[in-house]
């Protein structure tokens, strides 16, 4: 076969009887396709495969095409650390919804054979970077794929804090938190809390406040190259936390500040040919068929 990828990294979701079935015949598969395939080193282990197993910054580093099998959770994992590397990522669904798995656990070997011909299309999505101050100070950063949001630590409750837009002061919010998301986080953590869907092409981000103290508080979209600040009050009581994906927590006292803003890293995400967005959402969140 002749194709612009020539070495294939696999990511799995470990222990996951479901996912270890799909990376066993996806190698068998790409093996007699004639493929070099690498196989994330937390999952080879666990099937026994006799390819080369590395961790995933040595996967990014080596291949050309990454193949994420999973849900949606394993993606943006992934995701954060491909991100940094010249490689194109495709999901197969082993999750729920899928919004960024594409191909299907049975079945996928058209499909894919079609996207490893040159049949495919290409998206860039950005990412978060989030960093908490203190002092003055740079304590702790990280990136984020969906969503950064502020929230307390544990007991949900509500706090304070300022928020500011490239400087200048929007508003202050007494909230259970706050929501910065990206649009393919748009579809997410922030939909549930009542957010606008930003199509994935849309330069922008979108804060929402989560249970806000007035009912006049709504979500804003706004420019992605916008940075955004959240001033946490002095007086907040308890510790709180920043969470990137809802997977890497960020601790944040009270008096600190969190810098938000578009990461310099990219996402390439390619679908199959024909991929429509709006059908995607249609599936996953059961919106009505044509009416004639």
């Amino acid at each position: 076969m002749t194709s612009q990828f020539k070495t294939i990294g696999l990511i799995g979701k470990p222990n996951h009887h479901g996912t270890h079935l799909t990376l066993k015949r996806l190698i068998k598969w790409l093996c007699a396709q004639g493929f070099t395939v690498l196989v994330e080193d937390r999952v080879a282990d666990e099937i026994s495969t006799q390819v080369q197993a590395v961790d995933l910054l040595e996967l990014g580093e080596q291949c050309d095409l990454a193949i994420v099998v999973g849900g949606d959770g394993n993606m943006l994992g992934a995701a954060r650390v491909l991100s940094r590397f010249d490689i194109s990522v495709i999901g197969v669904n082993r999750g729920n919804l899928g919004f960024l798995t594409d191909l299907p656990p049975e079945g996928f070997e058209d499909i894919l054979q079609a996207v490893l011909q040159g049949e495919f299309e290409t998206e860039h999505r950005f990412l978060l970077e989030a960093e908490v101050h203190r002092h003055g100070e740079l304590k702790s950063c990280n990136t984020a794929v969906n969503e950064a949001a502020l929230h307390p630590g544990k007991i949900a409750h509500m706090i304070e804090f300022e928020v500011y837009i490239d400087d200048k002061f929007m508003y202050s919010q007494r909230a259970d938190g706050m929501i910065i998301a990206t649009p393919t986080g748009s579809t997410a953590y922030s939909l549930s809390a009542g957010g606008a869907i930003l199509t994935p092409n849309l330069e922008a981000m979108i804060l929402v406040p989560m249970f806000p103290h007035t009912l006049s508080s709504r979500p804003i979209v706004i420019d992605a190259k916008s940075t955004i600040t959240l001033v946490v009050s002095p007086h907040n009581g308890d510790n709180l936390d920043v969470s990137c994906d809802g997977h890497v927590h960020l601790s944040v006292l009270p008096g600190d500040k969190i810098i938000i803003k578009r990461s310099e890293d990219t996402l390439k995400l390619i679908h199959p040919k024909g991929h429509s967005y709006f059908h995607v959402l249609r599936n996953k969140l059961g919106w009505g068929s044509k009416l004639f």
